[in-house]
């Protein structure tokens, strides 16, 4: 049960790891830095944006409009966050 609770707290990280490298993107993207006609940039956008879609969606549906503010990706880490720390509490459920 070692690994089993090892390769939830690991996907939690990859997942932490993709949302934050989404948000670090997209300012690179805004303060035009990374330029989106570069092919392996319009590549690595264009997937780590169809891999949040379904994560962001119902959050911004529920979250009210910020105008040029999306705190989709806060909330998302935020709840990664939260799950890291309910597991790490309760680590004796998986021995």
């Amino acid at each position: 049960m070692t690994s089993l609770f090892q390769i939830l707290m690991l996907l939690i990280d990859v997942a932490q790891f993709i949302v934050i490298a989404h948000v670090i993107m997209s300012w690179l993207i805004s303060f035009g830095v990374l330029n989106l006609h570069q092919p392996v940039v319009q590549q690595i956008w264009s997937g780590l944006s169809r891999l949040l879609a379904p994560v962001y969606e119902p959050i911004r549906r529920v979250l009210p409009n910020m105008g040029g503010l999306d705190l989709a990706p806060l909330v998302v880490i935020l709840g990664l966050m939260i799950a890291d720390i309910i597991l790490r509490n309760n680590i004796a459920l998986f021995f």
